[in-house]
């Protein structure tokens, strides 16, 4: 988090001040929050890529958007500037968002009312793979689902590695999985 002494730019001003270099690092901005109730007043930029978003990158980002609104906006009110990465409990809406949650562990809500909890597998031309445990056994298999077929989907937090069978049909040796 970066304190700045400048005052505060609507939501689309920071996005059309910050979309390119973003997009230059290999980012996208999911959102930006601009809350000046808050003390001090808070700008929080929340950015994804397809790798992820660590904290190296996070640092990188903030000091980019840190110097870019300081050159634009001189206007008096202090604020905090934060640049994260989407919480884990974001609902997954959109195809990018699956490929980016691959080899996680989700919860779905399918069109009919039904659920079901797998593992995200490829992602591809408005089709997830999910790995699925079958019977009581350590028995999985993949089922291939369109997304217009799925209502709500979210990422379930885990405590505990993942099934090596599981991560060998989403197309992960295990390490990836567990950032």
């Amino acid at each position: 988090m970066t304190e700045h002494s400048a005052g505060l730019p609507s939501q689309n001003e920071v996005i059309e001040l910050l979309d390119g270099e973003f997009a230059r690092a290999g980012f996208e901005i999911e959102d930006v929050i601009v809350d000046p109730a808050a003390r001090p007043p808070r700008i929080t930029v929340v950015a994804d890529g397809d790798d992820g978003l660590d904290l190296a990158s996070i640092a990188q980002l903030s000091r980019t958007a840190s110097a870019l609104l300081d050159e634009v906006d001189a206007r008096s009110a202090p604020y905090v500037l934060e640049v994260t990465s989407p919480g884990v409990d974001r609902p997954l809406t959109a195809e990018k968002h699956y490929r980016r949650a691959r080899g996680r562990k989700v919860e779905l809500t399918l069109s009919d009312g039904s659920q079901l909890t797998g593992r995200l597998g490829e992602t591809r031309d408005g089709v997830v793979r999910l790995v699925v445990r079958t019977g009581r056994q350590a028995t999985f298999s993949v089922r291939e689902l369109p997304l217009d077929g799925i209502s709500k989907a979210v990422v379930q937090v885990e405590f505990s590695p993942p099934n090596p069978r599981e991560l060998e049909l989403v197309g992960q040796s295990g390490k990836e999985a567990s950032a």
